[in-house]
């Protein structure tokens, strides 16, 4: 008699269910009211009905499924189920970046929230074409990356600080990988010999002027490192080495 062949269960919440970082705490049975850009999402863009999943994250617990139990004109009503993951645990890395232009810091943080760095540092130096953050616009390019890659936490995003205070404040127990485009140890082979919490610093679009480029050298923690014979810009730059880190040092072997 041939076998009999059940049809798999689908899995639910489904990967196409609507993800969405939400400022309130979650928990089982509670109440979550979207107004804004979330509800115009859910509602006009998603089509959203009356008991559709919607995968939450709250950057404190972690992921949740909800199901909509309500849609307005202006908001759409969700209500808390049942917790999918604990808040993930990021590997102990925080991207020390110089301001770049708009379009391209934008991609930086993008790119940084996806492969998953814990923590973004913009910092000022003498040849960086931006002298300050746009906070509403970066946090807002954070928080759409981790929802499209399913992090369930989000990056911490500190305010800018000027490069020489940065090295006078640096913490004595971890390191700071170099990107030096005057060379320095190949990237994979510095950050294997010294795992640990770590920082890569990564310059702006005209490169370190001599005098900042002694001052990072000469400090004890620093790791000149080498990204490779060509000259990459800024973003570039710092989506290279986060990507090789991660993958030698991070959490891409796990």
């Amino acid at each position: 008699m041939p076998a009999t062949h059940h049809p798999r269960t689908p899995a639910w919440p489904p990967k196409s269910a609507p993800r969405l970082f939400v400022p309130d705490k979650l928990a089982e049975s509670v109440e979550i009211r979207l107004e804004g850009n979330h509800a115009h999402y859910l509602a006009k863009v998603m089509r959203a009905a009356e008991g559709d999943p919607v995968i939450l994250c709250d950057n404190a617990t972690g992921e949740w499924l909800a199901a909509v139990s309500a849609t307005g004109k202006r908001d759409v009503v969700l209500t808390v189920e049942r917790q999918l993951r604990r808040r993930e645990a990021a590997p102990d890395i925080t991207l020390v970046v110089a301001l770049l232009k708009k379009d391209r810091f934008d991609m930086m943080l993008e790119k940084a929230t996806e492969l998953g760095a814990a923590r973004i540092q913009p910092v000022l130096t003498r040849r960086c074409v931006a002298d300050r953050l746009n906070r509403e616009r970066a946090m807002a390019t954070i928080t759409e990356a981790a929802e499209q890659c399913a992090r369930t936490a989000l990056p911490d995003l500190a305010e800018p600080v000027k490069l020489d205070a940065l090295l006078k404040d640096w913490l004595a127990d971890r390191a700071l990988f170099f990107a030096d485009e005057n060379g320095g140890d190949p990237a994979a082979a510095a950050f294997a010999a010294s795992p640990g919490p770590a920082a890569l610093l990564v310059g702006p679009e005209g490169g370190f002027d001599d005098a900042e480029r002694a001052a990072v050298r000469s400090h004890p923690q620093a790791h000149p490192i080498s990204l490779g014979p060509r000259v990459l810009r800024g973003e570039t730059a710092a989506i290279a080495a986060l990507a090789v880190w991660m993958s030698v040092a991070g959490d891409w072997n796990k």
